[in-house]
């Protein structure tokens, strides 16, 4: 499959400024949890910076519907695999999260099909995990279970985990113009909780 084809089958991937590598977007307002929690004051969806900015434009709105309306295309996981082989490095969901089981099959499938590049995960979707063992995920796939509440504690069911603090932070974009550069805790599998400070 040619990556021109497989773009339009995914509705192509996303480039955020921040991140060392290629993204791919869905709607937040598409979001199980976060959805549901960017209504609540307090919580680390409330003021979501996927509801705002860049995210409100139209042909961003358009690019995300686009993207959702494809997930469970049979040839999305071979359409993905075309995208992300020959890259280093790849986030899932800069914008939205898993919409269900399916979803996330073929995520693990994507990864097993990627071996040389490194996945990360960061969901809310607690419940698609809580009884999952992670000895089952692909080990070049890293799952991170973000914590639901600004300066809640990280989830302890689950290995990696991230959380928002108002009073500390281990994630260096801040302090870099907001950009990882080279910094690549949150596909790191020995950093067990990554820190981000609420802004």
């Amino acid at each position: 499959m040619l990556k021109k084809e497989a773009s339009a089958i995914v509705g192509g991937l996303s480039t955020p400024g921040k991140m060392p590598c290629y993204s791919i977007n869905l709607p937040a307002t598409e979001c199980k949890v976060g959805s549901i929690l960017a209504r609540q004051p307090g919580t680390t969806c409330h003021g979501c910076y996927a509801l705002k900015g860049r995210y409100r434009f139209k042909t961003t709105k358009r690019a995300m519907a686009r993207r959702l309306g494809a997930l469970l295309r049979p040839d999305w996981v071979q359409a993905m695999t075309t995208l992300i082989t020959g890259h280093k490095y790849f986030r899932w969901h800069d914008s939205g999260d898993l919409q269900g089981p399916a979803h996330l099959k073929n995520i693990f499938e994507v990864a097993k099909a990627t071996p040389d590049a490194r996945h990360w995960l960061p969901t809310r979707e607690h419940a698609l995990l809580q009884y999952m063992d992670p000895d089952i995920i692909p080990k070049n796939l890293l799952i991170r279970v973000s914590a639901t509440k600004v300066d809640g504690r990280a989830p302890r069911w689950w290995p990696w985990t991230s959380t928002v603090s108002t009073q500390e932070k281990s994630c260096p974009a801040p302090d870099q113009g907001g950009k990882c550069k080279s910094c690549r805790a949150c596909w790191d599998r020995s950093v067990s909780n990554v820190v981000y400070a609420k802004h």
